[in-house]
């Protein structure tokens, strides 16, 4: 009898510790590495998507989790001067040929025309090698996952604006005035999901700032 009442108590008990093994039981962690690009390159792709048809998708993140950069009232590097850098290298393949979007900027009364890339061999060569790129046009890079992205400028020759957007839409900080042909790493540190890159000092030339949000079409 002894033997029989241990071992009924003793089940229940097993079942609990199973239970509670497996509250506890820590799921995968997020990915830590960061993306990077060369206006645009990322060091490895990413697995799921939040980013289709014509406007951004993506649940809005609570007030408490946001993430902002401020945009501060004077730039932090000056403005470079116009042109390509010298010593541009030559484009060794050609321009990419990539679909067409466009991003709208409501608070600015402003709109950019814009290059998509999604394919991680799009972002990886990004605007590498451009020595043009006109006032009303940019690139915008689509991430799979909501990152502290960073770029670098390696092969860049055009100085450029860098702004850093969430899945919503909401502008989360602007890297200004990037300049040309270094591999320095770029970022706001705040998550974002997508990055456009324009011409540097468009941003302020247009009166866009962190904490606006954009409406992306054509997607």
């Amino acid at each position: 009898m002894r033997f029989l009442f241990t071992a009924t108590w003793l089940a229940p008990l097993a079942l609990l510790l199973v239970i509670a093994t497996a509250a506890c039981e820590r799921t995968a962690a997020e990915p830590t590495s960061r993306s990077q690009a060369n206006g645009g390159a990322t060091k490895r792709p990413d697995p799921s998507g939040s980013v289709a048809g014509s406007a951004v998708v993506a649940a809005p993140h609570p007030a408490a989790d946001r993430c902002i950069r401020p945009t501060p009232q004077v730039p932090t590097r000056p403005d470079p001067p116009p042109g390509p850098a010298p010593g541009c290298p030559a484009d060794p393949t050609g321009r990419l040929q990539l679909p067409w979007g466009k991003v709208v900027f409501p608070a600015a009364g402003v709109a950019v025309r814009v290059e998509v890339t999604r394919a991680f061999e799009e972002r990886a060569r990004g605007l590498m090698f451009r020595t043009e790129l006109p006032e009303d046009e940019g690139m915008l890079f689509i991430f799979r996952q909501r990152l502290d992205h960073s770029f670098w400028m390696k092969n860049t020759c055009l100085p450029l604006d860098m702004l850093f957007i969430d899945g919503d839409g909401l502008i989360v900080g602007i890297e200004e005035n990037v300049p040309t042909l270094n591999e320095a790493s770029y970022r706001v540190g705040c998550p974002s999901q997508l990055v456009l890159e324009v011409n540097a000092g468009w941003s302020r030339r247009h009166g866009v700032m962190a904490g606006q949000k954009v409406e992306i079409g054509g997607l």
